[in-house]
């Protein structure tokens, strides 16, 4: 936690304070000027009280390799992948949504906040994927080679056009939906059901654990898990396919059985939702994140009980989803893994790991290798399905293996201090709502979303392993087990014991709490969109290396309530100027 906060706390001093301050920054991290539009956006952040107004990072990394593919492929692709049946079309003409191709609730909703933002876009065709799983998976080589003239790209050019290209060609023709004579082909390939860590390792690199035989399980952990408890210390790194793959890639639907795997290894300009880390699609903000479902969307008139007020426990309700069923696969699928570990009669006369403290040193752990979860799963835990789908030939195999559970709509949910959230087919549209309650959020998952680098493991949520082998370690850290034992004199004490955190606890949750409110709003949603957006224009611009914002931001002292901004050597150098 106090490194959590480290982190976060040089996160929260790096922030631009003024334009001329963003727009240094962004010349001396990407070597490049600002699209157009970017004072326009810089303003519309600034009126929605954006809290960080340099943290885009993930748009930039999803972007950054398609510099090396030329803008009129980027274009062909953009306009008819919609003619798979597996991808939507969104079209802008003018300054307005002019057509919806292969339309579908995912494109529907997002067009409702492209709406709010069109006045500010240039033309362009948007692809978006209508699947559940994401879609492209370039292999490293190729990768390197994309990064590689990307960088070699990179100028500051002077005297910059402030204005996006118009007419430009191998767009869609908007009156006619025949095919142009020239299309690009995407290369999707069917893997339903297929191991995808086969396709996913060759995104990796050589290496990595994916890729090389010699790298142990135990150095892969080392990289992210604490070797005390199994607690997971590098987030990012455990949902990291390369580093985690081959240990998971049995234990997770996705991995063994997705239902709706059609990749591609050629770099495609396609939006998604989610995506896991060797993925290259582009990521945009879920629907479920817009658009107003009283299952997914925070409440606060539903969550009126104080942390100490809530009750001892973690709840979990869902479906059974999350890959293709069957009699012979569903004990490996992640989210069945996770209610047999917690269930009380499941885990009669099993053993876990869990932390002990050291009796003669307070404050300090060990491991427990022998403790009986049961008796503790039965008082702290309230884990179940609620329906069974997604099974072939059909579900009847559940009839006797879990007893359906009623579904728990928020405000029952949020009666419990601990909220766990894992994968479903993809993402889960909860986690918004856990980290606005007042509860605390545990999550494990193998896809990453638009705001990962806004959230801080271990400052604004618990992180758990994909294995959740880590869990009972994390449950009886917070909410204790055990009596305190005398000083041991030699050897293994026979019990084990966990202190109560109770703050540590409260703590998390109230800062996850406070930070979803100032990083996960819609207004939030409404500038990584729009920021998304100008970014995407100009990479599918033909003239994108001459066009953009090469002003020094001066322009907006006045509205940024400065008089005299202070002027580094860094920032002159950025700007072109003498250092």
């Amino acid at each position: 936690m106090a490194e959590a906060d480290k982190q976060w706390a040089a996160y929260e001093n790096s922030r631009s304070t003024t334009f001329r301050h963003t727009i240094a920054k962004y010349r001396r991290k990407y070597g490049r000027h600002p699209p157009p539009g970017f004072k326009e956006w810089y303003q519309f952040a600034r009126e929605r009280n954006v809290h960080n107004i340099d943290d885009f990072e993930q748009i930039m990394d999803d972007l950054r390799p398609f510099w090396a593919i030329e803008p009129k492929v980027l274009r062909n692709l953009a306009a008819n992948m919609w003619r798979d049946e597996s991808v939507a079309g969104i079209h802008i003409r003018n300054r307005k949504v002019v057509k919806e191709t292969n339309k579908y609730w995912r494109s529907e909703t997002l067009i409702t906040l492209i709406n709010r933002l069109v006045k500010y876009l240039p033309d362009m065709d948007i692809a978006m994927n209508r699947l559940d799983q994401p879609r492209v998976v370039v292999p490293w080589e190729d990768m390197q080679a994309h990064l590689k003239k990307e960088q070699e790209t990179r100028q500051l050019r002077p005297n910059v056009w402030g204005n996006f290209t118009m007419g430009m060609d191998n767009m869609l023709n908007i009156t006619s939906e025949e095919k142009p004579v020239h299309q690009e082909d995407p290369e999707w390939f069917a893997a339903h059901g297929k191991q995808y860590m086969e396709t996913a390792k060759l995104a990796c690199p050589p290496k990595s654990h994916a890729r090389n035989s010699d790298m142990s399980k135990a150095d892969a952990e080392a990289s992210y898990k604490d070797r005390l408890g199994g607690i997971v210390t590098n987030f990012n790194r455990s949902s990291d396919l390369c580093t985690v793959g081959p240990e998971i890639q049995d234990q997770h639907g996705f991995l063994f059985s997705g239902a709706t795997v059609i990749p591609t290894k050629r770099l495609v300009p396609i939006f998604g939702e989610c995506k896991v880390n060797i993925n290259s699609d582009i990521l945009f903000p879920a629907n479920m994140y817009w658009k107003h479902d009283e299952r997914y969307d925070y409440d606060e008139k539903h969550d009126n009980l104080n942390w100490e007020q809530k009750h001892d426990s973690m709840i979990w309700r869902g479906v059974t989803s999350g890959g293709t069923q069957t009699r012979e696969n569903w004990r490996k699928m992640h989210r069945q893994r996770l209610v047999r570990i917690l269930n009380s009669t499941e885990m009669t006369d099993q053993v876990v790991r869990i932390l002990s403290e050291q009796p003669e040193k307070q404050g300090e752990y060990e491991n427990f290798r022998h403790f009986h979860p049961s008796e503790f799963a039965a008082n702290h835990t309230d884990v179940g399905f609620t329906e069974a789908i997604s099974c072939i030939p059909d579900c009847t195999f559940y009839d006797d293996v879990f007893a359906m559970k009623p579904m728990e709509p928020f405000p029952e949910q949020f009666k419990q201090k601990f909220l766990v959230d894992v994968d479903g087919h993809s993402f889960s549209g909860r986690w918004h709502a856990f980290l606005e309650s007042k509860s605390l959020g545990i999550k494990a998952t193998i896809f990453r979303e638009w705001h990962d680098s806004r959230l801080f493991a271990w400052r604004h949520f618990v992180p758990m392993d994909n294995r959740y082998d880590d869990v009972y370690s994390i449950l009886t850290y917070f909410l204790g087990v055990g009596a305190r034992p005398e000083p041991r004199a030699v050897g293994p004490t026979e019990d084990a014991y966990m202190p109560r955190h109770e703050a540590e606890g409260k703590r998390l949750a109230s800062q996850g709490r406070e930070w979803a409110k100032k990083v996960l709003r819609r207004e939030d949603i409404e500038i990584y969109t729009l920021r998304l957006l100008l970014e995407y224009g100009r990479i599918v611009d033909d003239n994108r290396d001459r066009i953009g914002y090469d002003g020094d931001g001066s322009e907006l002292d006045k509205y940024d309530g400065v008089a005299n901004v202070r002027w580094t050597d860094k920032d002159k150098a950025a700007q072109g100027g003498p250092g």
